[in-house]
């Protein structure tokens, strides 16, 4: 594709969460220093005087990741303040000339990572990014110690100071809801907490985690971009994986669309089931469906994907021993267009 041909796809996001100290700014200068013809653009939303704002990865400015593409969110958590900072900032991102390939977006290290997640199906940018994955960092010593951040009073210090952040939620809490959203865990500082400590880390993580994730150790933010770029996640898609101690709570959620979950058992023909989202999408505005379906006969599970009319469905895997086959799809439209009745009726098989 020519330079100058506009690129119609998604530009893929990757976020990177973790506590204060636990490393995040180190890994995306190591990203940045090795882009490998990526065009990668930050977002760098940090606090406290223990933290490492976004001079210093503008000082790591290369040809494919210049200053003007590293932006610093100082206006609050970024997590509590999507409308007035997040959204606009993507914006102006996407609208560089040229357009960043990758964006890399750094919380703050008290940052909940879902509700910034749960902004990727804002009207504004929902049909033009997707979450790559969500990398969550991990201090190998601290967890292993249960203190989950390396310095809790530097963090503590950093919420006093910052007015924006109006979540009072304990560390451990925290720790929990960056896992349950991560992709990948990168376990840092594995040189310093040594064979032991890595391994109490890793128990504590897979005893909190709600499901597996890979976990990978780290030291001084070296690894191959690979590993965590590409990872074609589209984490916003599966909300309902990611658990939260927040979830429903107002402060962290906004009214532009709301959703409900369709439940069924198993259906007869994929076709059928795809005539049915696309009818919806037509007459009643729904703006996604997405989930996935048992389908009578099959022993994959069929994969579904809906934007507006638009309907994908793949089989993506085996049906587990001893999963209950079913058919589970959340449904999405603009607020005060869902209503039960008319989609169950519309789904129903």
């Amino acid at each position: 594709m020519p330079d100058h041909a506009p690129n119609l796809a998604k530009t893929p996001v990757t976020i990177v969460t973790g506590f204060l100290g636990a490393g995040k700014t180190t890994l995306i200068s190591h990203l940045i220093r090795n882009a490998r013809g990526r065009r990668l653009a930050v977002v760098v939303n940090e606090f406290g005087t223990l933290g490492v704002d976004g001079d210093i990865l503008k000082g790591c400015a290369i040809p494919d990741c210049p200053a003007e593409n590293v932006v610093e969110l100082a206006n609050g958590c970024i997590c509590c303040t999507v409308a007035d900072d997040f959204i606009p900032t993507v914006e102006h991102l996407l609208a560089l000339d040229p357009r960043p390939d990758h964006i890399l977006i750094e919380t703050s290290g008290l940052a909940l990572p879902k509700p910034l997640l749960k902004a990727f199906d804002w009207p504004a940018i929902r049909s033009r990014v997707t979450v790559d994955g969500v990398i969550a960092l991990a201090d190998a010593e601290a967890v292993a110690a249960g203190r989950f951040a390396p310095d809790p009073v530097a963090l503590e210090a950093q919420r006093a100071a910052d007015p924006g952040i109006d979540h009072e939620t304990p560390l451990s809490e925290v720790f929990e809801d960056q896992l349950a959203c991560a992709d990948m865990v990168l376990l840092t500082k594995a040189d310093l907490a040594g064979a032991e400590g890595v391994a109490a880390a890793r128990a504590v993580i897979a005893a909190e985690a709600p499901r597996p994730v890979p976990v990978v150790e780290l030291i001084e933010g070296v690894i191959d971009p690979a590993v965590i770029l590409g990872l074609d996640a589209a984490a916003e898609d599966d909300l309902a994986a990611r658990p939260s101690h927040h979830d429903g709570e107002d402060e962290h959620e906004h009214d532009d669309f709301d959703s409900l979950v369709h439940d069924a058992g198993e259906i007869d023909d994929p076709a059928t089931l795809i005539a049915r989202i696309e009818g919806l999408a037509r007459d009643h505005d729904i703006l996604r469906v997405k989930g996935y379906a048992a389908v009578r006969g099959k022993p994959m599970r069929l994969l579904v994907q809906a934007v507006g009319a638009r309907v994908r469905t793949q089989y993506d895997r085996p049906w587990r021993a001893g999963e209950t086959r079913a058919t589970r799809l959340v449904v999405i439209a603009e607020h005060d267009r869902i209503d039960p009745e008319t989609i169950g009726r519309a789904l129903h098989d």
